[in-house]
C-alpha cells in the first residue's frame, strides 16, 4: 500500500495518541500539519524547528482553523475530552461541538478524507462511561456529523472506535476489527495510530466505521506459527 500522497492535518497532536500518529506519519514520510493550543509539548519532540508544520489555535477559533487547514488534503482527529477532570471542557464542547466544527471547516476547505478516532461503546447510551458528561453520546454525535459531511460526493471518512487505550509498544498483538459495536477490549495507542495512518490510503477503510481491539495472542507467537509450517 502506497503512503498517502497529500498533507495530513492532525488535531489533538499533543495528546498521547496524537504523538503516536506523528511518529507513524514520519515513518511513512507523509507531510503533516499540527494544530495545537500550545507548541511547548511539541518542542520536546521537534525542538524549535516547528514553525513550518505547527499552527497555534483552539477548536473554538474558526478563523484559526480555516487558516490552519489551508493546503491540507486530509485530517486525522485525535481530540478527546477528559471527563474525569472537572476543570477541563466538557465532552459536549470537545467530542461533539469540536468535532462537528472541525468537520464543517474541513469540508468547506475542500479536504477529501477525514479519519476520526472515537471510542468503543459510542452507540450504547446506557454505557457506564456516559455517567461522565454523556461522553460516548457526544462522540456519536461527532461521528454522525463526519459521516454526513464526508460520506458524499468525492470525499470519504474512516471512523475508528478503539478499545481502552494502552501505553504499550506497537505490533505486539494481533488486532481484531469488527462492526456493530459488540466487542470489548483494549489496544495499544501505537497500533491505533498505525491503523489511522494506513486508513488514509486503504480502500477498504473508505466510508467505514469499525471497532478495534487487540487479541490476547502475541503477534510474535502468531508469526512463529507461520514459520513453523515451513520447517
Amino acid at each position: 500500500m502506497a503512503p498517502y500522497p497529500g498533507t495530513v492535518f492532525v488535531a489533538g497532536a499533543t495528546g498521547r495518541t496524537g504523538r503516536e500518529i506523528i511518529k507513524r506519519l514520519q515513518h511513512y514520510g507523509i507531510p503533516f500539519r499540527l494544530y495545537v493550543r500550545s507548541a511547548d509539548k511539541l518542542k520536546e519532540l521537534f525542538g524549535n524547528a516547528i514553525d513550518d508544520f505547527v499552527r497555534i489555535g483552539s477548536l473554538e477559533d474558526e478563523e484559526a482553523l480555516k487558516s490552519a487547514l489551508e493546503g491540507c488534503d486530509a485530517i486525522i482527529s485525535a481530540i478527546g475530552s477528559n471527563p474525569a477532570d472537572p476543570t477541563a471542557p466538557p465532552p459536549s464542547a470537545i467530542d461533539r461541538d469540536g468535532v462537528m466544527r472541525l468537520a464543517a471547516i474541513a469540508e468547506d476547505r475542500g479536504l477529501k478524507k477525514f479519519v476520526l478516532l472515537s471510542s468503543l461503546g459510542a452507540t450504547k447510551p446506557d454505557h457506564p462511561l456516559n455517567k461522565y458528561g454523556q461522553v460516548l453520546t457526544m462522540k456519536l454525535a461527532g461521528e454522525n456529523e463526519v459521516r454526513r459531511l464526508f460520506g458524499r460526493r468525492n470525499r470519504s471518512y474512516t471512523i475508528i472506535r478503539p478499545g481502552g487505550l494502552l501505553d504499550t509498544p506497537p505490533f505486539m498483538h494481533r488486532l481484531l476489527a469488527a462492526t456493530g459495536d459488540a466487542i470489548s477490549g483494549s489496544i495499544s495507542r501505537s497500533d491505533v495510530a498505525e491503523v489511522a495512518v494506513l486508513s488514509l490510503s486503504a480502500e477498504g477503510a473508505r466510508n467505514r466505521t469499525f471497532e478495534l481491539i487487540q487479541e490476547t495472542e502475541e503477534q510474535q507467537e502468531s508469526l512463529k506459527k507461520v514459520f513453523d509450517l515451513l520447517d
